[in-house]
């Protein structure tokens, strides 16, 4: 028996049908919804990341075939494994990584896959290169690919670099997916923890425009009465246009 099978093995041991169940639900697997078909085993986050340091010597080959799995929980185990490896390796394992991630974005295809390693992954390699895959991208008629353009922006905002996130947002305005105006709303809110001014400076511009959940995931850490006076401008808009 190979490590791989034996890793397979060990998920399915640790199935939970009921959990399973709730996963399928919170997570929109059924028809025409955005996480349509994906199948949960059932086991939670943290035992997955016992699992990750457990097989942290699993090679890229056998991770990039967890990667390929139907089941949600092995491919989230392969992607917590490329992030924790990411994070220690040398320079040309982490071309590596970052390529077998930007060519496989397919499988990484619900919030929590990319929430947990695009900042970590495609944001950390493209920090000091060129940055035209994220707006390739947010261009992209897959929405997990549209993700991942704008969560990847996160690693930039921890360093106080804005430029991305913004004109990334801007483009993403008009976006027609809640989960795309809830990942540009939580972007803007990064940027405001860091420098508020530079936040209030795009709502001042773009705020009667952004859907309304993304303008109130951006505000949601403003005092009450500077949310009401956004969100005010969002509704003067809304009442002249009807």
């Amino acid at each position: 028996m190979t490590i791989l099978q034996d890793i397979k093995e060990e998920l399915q041991s640790l199935a939970n049908s009921e959990t399973a169940r709730h996963s399928q639900r919170f997570f929109k697997t059924g028809k025409d919804e955005y996480g349509e078909g994906d199948i949960f085993l059932g086991i939670r986050v943290p035992v997955i990341r016992k699992l990750a340091k457990k097989y942290s010597q699993l090679s890229l080959t056998n991770i990039r075939s967890l990667l390929k799995s139907k089941f949600h929980e092995q491919r989230l185990l392969a992607i917590i494994m490329l992030v924790n490896l990411y994070k220690i390796t040398d320079k040309q394992t982490q071309k590596d990584i970052f390529t077998i991630y930007i060519n496989n974005t397919k499988y990484i295809n619900n919030w929590d896959l990319v929430d947990i390693s695009a900042a970590s992954i495609v944001g950390a390699y493209l920090d000091d290169k060129n940055k035209r895959l994220l707006y390739d991208f947010s261009d992209s008629d897959d929405l997990w690919q549209r993700r991942i353009s704008i969560i990847s922006t996160y690693y930039f905002i921890r360093n106080n670099d804005f430029t991305d996130c913004l004109k990334l947002s801007k483009h993403l305005l008009n976006d027609p997916h809640d989960l795309i105006h809830k990942a540009v709303g939580w972007m803007l809110r990064e940027v405001g923890k860091r420098n508020q001014s530079i936040e209030e400076a795009f709502l001042d511009k773009y705020a009667s425009r952004m859907p309304r959940t993304m303008l109130r995931y951006a505000l949601e850490k403003f005092p009450a009465d500077t949310r009401k006076s956004y969100m005010a401008m969002k509704h003067r808009l809304t009442a002249h246009e009807s």
